[in-house]
Formats: structure tokens, sequence, C-alpha cells
């Protein structure tokens, strides 16, 4: 392997928990509308995907298109509260990014639009403690995992070489889509296989 010199992370489901059905729960509960309901309306269709992609290009688009499939009025306040409610903070992996920060750059990279990432504050202040201005929704990029062009505009924004970063993401489809791109990739499945793939790439993190 390429001496890595760049390191990309998921979020859910690699430094967080996610709880899809949490997040169903709370808005049945919010609007009386059944969760299937919901899920069908809002997750059902093209609008999540084409949000991750960048349309709408805005916050403010995103949640009034939420609000419209939804079928409610809701404020952005509530939406970032709910996002939270369904993440649980995976610490173990998370001080892994962080001790990683301390020799290497590192960035977050999730597939999704750009609400959330007006919300990461709120939800994930994680995320902005250890990657800073580094902490990305792909739909910055104008393209969403697993399209190789996402990760490739990933790394010229941060002038690094694809074969000199490594990309962590628990779906099979997102990490050879990184591969494609040119990308070291790992397939996040425990902290404990991350951090012997992390040693034979030539890290050292403690246990």
């Amino acid at each position: 392997m390429t001496e890595i010199k760049f390191i990309i992370f998921d979020m859910d489901k690699v430094l967080y928990d996610y709880e899809h059905n949490v997040r169903l729960q709370l808005l049945e509960q919010l609007t009386g509308r059944s969760a299937a309901d919901i899920d069908g309306a809002v997750w059902g269709g093209p609008h999540e995907n084409l949000a991750e992609a960048g349309e709408p290009d805005t916050a403010e688009g995103y949640l009034a298109q939420f609000a419209k499939l939804l079928g409610y009025p809701i404020d952005f306040q509530t939406w970032a509260d709910i996002r939270r409610q369904m993440m649980t903070p995976r610490l173990n992996v998370l001080q892994i990014a962080r001790e990683l920060k301390l020799s290497t750059e590192v960035a977050l990279l999730t597939n999704n639009g750009m609400l959330l990432k007006k919300a990461l504050p709120i939800c994930a202040p994680e995320t902005i403690e250890i990657f800073g201005q580094r902490a990305h929704v792909s739909a910055e990029f104008k393209a969403r995992k697993p399209e190789p062009s996402v990760y490739l505009r990933v790394c010229e924004r941060y002038g690094h070489k694809p074969e000199c970063t490594l990309f962590i993401d628990d779906r099979i489809d997102n990490v050879n889509g990184a591969r494609e791109a040119g990308l070291n990739a790992h397939l996040y499945t425990t902290p404990e296989e991350l951090l012997t793939f992390l040693a034979e790439a030539g890290f050292s993190i403690s246990r």
C-alpha cells in the first residue's frame, strides 16, 4: 500500500449508530402519521438520493422539501433534534479518528443533503471537533457515494492523490466506488478490525 496521507471517514454506522426506526417513531409522534407512511413518502422516492447529490442545494431548500413530503410543518431545530436522537456516538471509533488526526489529515464524507451539514454541530458535535471544516456531506460535491467522482472531488479539494488516500465505510458498494476511483478503502465492521487494518498500513493507534 502506498503511504497514506489522507483518511476519509463515513459517518453513520461507522462513527455513530444510526437508528432509522427511531427517527420514524419520533416523526410519527410529531405528525400523527404512521411510520410506514412517512418512510414511504420521505425516503421511498428519489428525493433523498437527489438531495445527497445536491438537489436541492441549500439547507432551507432541503427543509422545505422534507416538510412537503412529510405533510407537516417542521422547523430546523426539530429536524436536527430528531436526527440527534437517532444517533449514538461510537466513542471508540471517534477516538481512533482523533488519534489519526494527530499525524494525518482526516475528513468526513457522508451521503446526506445540505440540511445535515447545517445540523452537524447539533446532532454530531464530535464531527466538528475532530474534522472541523473537513466534515462534509456529499451534496457539497454534487455527487453521492458510490459514484467515483465524489471521492475524487474530495481528494482534489485537499490536494491529495487518490492512491495516497484511505476511505473507510460500512457499505461495500461505497468501498468499491472508492477503489474504482483509485483510493485505498476499508470495509468497516468492528473497531478491532479497523485497528488491525490501520496497523498493517503503518499507523500506531492505542487499543
